[in-house]
């Protein structure tokens, strides 16, 4: 029976992120696949500029305000 179980590396042993049902000394195969870490989350701003858009240079002047 397998289990895919997540769990950190600190440079000697693996320390799972969640409890492990098993007997101390059950010999066990692990396999290990990196995970990468999520990525860094942009503002708005950082995005749009990002996109490198083109327009007239007075869109803030432009901008229509709609209300219902």
């Amino acid at each position: 029976m397998g289990k895919a179980i997540e769990a950190v590396f600190d440079g000697k042993v693996f320390r799972p992120l969640e409890v492990v049902t098993l007997k101390p000394n059950t010999k066990v195969i692990l396999i290990v696949e990196s995970i990468s870490p999520p990525e860094e989350e942009k503002s708005f701003l950082e995005v749009a500029r990002s996109l490198d858009l083109e327009g007239p240079p007075d869109w803030s002047e432009r901008l229509v305000v709609c209300q219902s």
